[in-house]
């Protein structure tokens, strides 16, 4: 494990995850993830599927939406391959959609709108939570290393592997995590985010790397008022579906707030909502995802 990487290189290794290497035509490649185990990062595939979509539309239209399934667990290690369907194209709108494959194995199917910028009518009426600044929060992996340390030899090698990694976007969340706690609360949780170097001024690469954090913390919140957690290896969980609309341009390497609620779970599965602001309280993005949930059963059940 790296840990004395500088911010700069680790956030050029995400870059550098984000940049797709073209195979012919509307097919590209995704390389995995740096000392990655197990199964990949949903949030991965998303924004490596957004970029491959991105990197079709070439007339000034921009994505404003996506919308995907994942299918099948992706596995750390292989190259992810990414084919483009370019389902329409118009005046002021484009559609595009992408297939991401392990070998011959589909892994997740994504759909992306995009669109010429345009003024129109503006309301917003969703309001920033009030919350702490994240200057007066301690980050993720700081809660994460002092939760490993006090639980010692009882943390699973791979959820352990999985907490002390670095990653090259901060999380500061605003409340207790529940990987941290469990006490059952009310499906609200908020965490401010930003990548911990300068990114290059590329809009394309800001939605991906917004996409990607988008992923983070999402499904958990459905956890919460049943005072669970993976991190315990009290729940098997996976995500299922995710939704994405982009409202405002915004920059993922200053500060943004993540705000989520569940409304609802049962059936073995969890709703989600999410809510993206900036500093200044602008609703730069919305998200929706279902995921499985189910309490782990004891071994001999």
């Amino acid at each position: 494990m790296d840990t004395d990487i500088t911010p700069e290189a680790l956030v050029g290794r995400l870059v550098h995850l984000l940049t797709l290497q073209p195979q012919g035509d509307d097919m590209l490649l995704g390389t995995p993830q740096p000392g990655g185990v197990g199964r990949v990062y949903g949030g991965q595939v998303i924004a490596q599927a957004l970029q491959a979509a991105q990197a079709s539309v070439t007339d000034g239209k921009v994505a404003h939406s996506l919308h995907a399934y994942f299918l099948r667990g992706g596995e750390e290690g292989p190259n992810i391959d990414y084919t483009i369907a370019r389902d329409f194209d118009g005046r002021s709108f484009a559609n595009r959609r992408v297939i991401a494959s392990q070998g011959e194995r589909p892994i997740l199917n994504l759909t992306a709108s995009f669109q010429t910028p345009e003024a129109g009518l503006e309301h917003q009426a969703a309001e920033m939570p009030d919350v702490p600044p994240p200057e007066e929060l301690v980050s993720s992996r700081e809660l994460r290393r002092a939760m490993v340390k006090e639980m010692g030899d009882d943390v699973p090698s791979s959820i352990r592997a999985m907490a002390m990694r670095l990653n090259p976007i901060e999380m500061r969340p605003a409340q207790m995590p529940p990987w941290i706690t469990s006490e059952p609360r009310p499906a609200h949780s908020a965490s401010w985010f930003r990548v911990i170097a300068p990114l290059p001024d590329d809009a394309d690469l800001h939605r991906a790397v917004i996409a990607f954090a988008s992923d983070y913390s999402l499904l958990g919140t459905s956890l919460l008022p049943h005072g669970l957690s993976w991190m315990r290896g009290e729940v098997t969980s996976a995500s299922l579906d995710h939704a994405l609309w982009f409202h405002r341009p915004a920059r993922a390497d200053e500060w943004l707030l993540y705000s989520t609620d569940s409304p609802w779970s049962g059936s073995g599965r969890g709703f989600n909502r999410g809510q993206i602001f900036d500093r200044e309280g602008h609703l730069i993005a919305s998200v929706a995802q279902e995921g499985m949930i189910r309490r782990r059963r004891p071994k001999g059940e």
